[in-house]
């Protein structure tokens, strides 16, 4: 402890200083102290660790300058070194803000994180990035519970915290045209642009950065999550995206004016021949595809929403899922179909409010269940 000997000694000359010398002294002091206590601590899992500003040089994109607040690294059965440059990385980003707030959240996230690492199984050299978008008490809060969660992981991952408010900020001019459409209430709300973020992700996080997979809080892993990753691997030429789709008679509903005046219309009719939508819980986004796509771009201008929401007769208020179960009626092509296994929706509200007669038909999943999605609050059904 040589710097407790040098306070000491710098302590008993107090008495020939002035006060503002004294004032100065004592500050260079802490901050010695500061040095060797906070420079020689060992980073563990709560630590906050460097902060990582991730810039695409040369670039005309208006690339945000993603802020990772938190960077915590696991190597499978070893503590020291650290993740290798060459491993291969699986990305998969949850939102995770007023988490702090919701015991039912929290009970959610458990589950998932609980199941995710029970049949998590990754190769040597690869590594699974979990992205978390959160606010700072969130964030707080999801460092303690995550560390619970992973004790028991057998593979290597990395974890990354996201400001909220820092992504909103980036999002908004991107979305703002199109929140009006697909946000509950009317007007678009600067913090609603927070929903449409898997829309325009390859427009904010770096180029680097060519797969993604978005997923839901309120799921229950039943197989290996890795798998999941392959699907990526069978996409068809064009497509953008991977999603399942929607289990509910959701866009019968919706599209009802549309439907009226086209009644021999797909829009909205069960599979497996009709076009029941889009559900965002678990989502394969192709971020290399996304920003080579002129198509998809296009898409994206205030102009082309506004024309297919007219075109459509379109009024959702569900964000990111609205926006792709409508340009999916107009462009089936952007989107590679995920088996309903990967994505099992349990929410069986419109049973009871008004479609009980054709519901079954939209609800129906054949096949194998790999994740259960407890929507609208539903029961997840125990292993």
């Amino acid at each position: 402890m040589g710097f407790l000997r040098l306070l000491a000694k710098i302590m008993g000359r107090v008495s020939t200083f002035r006060s503002y010398q004294f004032v100065l002294l004592l500050a260079a002091t802490l901050a010695v102290v500061a040095f060797y206590y906070f420079g020689s601590e060992r980073h563990s899992f709560s630590s906050t660790t460097k902060r990582i500003k991730q810039t695409q040089a040369n670039s005309n994109r208006n690339d945000a300058d993603l802020t990772l607040d938190t960077r915590i690294a696991h190597l499978a059965e070893s503590e020291e070194g650290d993740l290798k440059t060459g491993d291969q990385q699986y990305h998969a980003l949850m939102m995770f803000t007023k988490v702090d707030r919701s015991r039912s959240l929290q009970d959610k996230f458990r589950v998932a994180m609980l199941s995710m690492v029970k049949h998590g199984r990754f190769f040597e050299g690869e590594v699974l990035v979990l992205h978390f978008v959160s606010d700072q008490a969130s964030q707080e809060l999801g460092e303690r519970m995550l560390q619970e969660f992973l004790q028991d992981a057998s593979f290597k991952y990395e974890i990354f915290f996201h400001d909220v408010v820092e992504l909103t900020h980036e999002l908004f001019p991107i979305v703002e045209a199109m929140q009006k459409h697909f946000s509950a209430g009317s007007g678009a709300y600067y913090s609603d642009s927070i929903f449409f973020l898997s829309v325009a992700m390859h427009h904010i996080m770096p180029e680097s950065l060519t797969r993604i997979v978005q997923l839901d809080l309120d799921l229950k892993y039943r197989t290996n999550i890795r798998d999941l990753f392959q699907e990526f691997d069978k996409f068809p030429p064009g497509a953008v995206m991977g999603i399942t789709r929607e289990m509910q008679p959701v866009y019968r509903h919706t599209f009802w004016q549309y439907r009226k005046e086209n009644p021999n219309t797909r829009v909205g009719e069960p599979p497996p021949d009709g076009l029941p939508g889009f559900n965002s819980g678990v989502m394969l986004l192709d971020l290399s595809a996304m920003r080579a796509s002129a198509l998809y771009n296009q898409l994206l201008k205030p102009n082309n929403v506004a024309k297919l929401a007219e075109q459509y007769r379109f009024r959702g208020h569900l964000g990111d899922q609205d926006f792709f179960t409508m340009i999916g009626m107009e462009h089936p092509e952007l989107f590679y179909s995920l088996a309903c296994g990967w994505n099992r929706q349990l929410c069986t509200w419109w049973r009871d409010h008004g479609y009980g007669d054709v519901f079954q038909l939209y609800y129906r999943c054949d096949g194998p269940v790999y994740i259960y999605h407890g929507n609208c609050n539903s029961p997840i059904p125990d292993d």
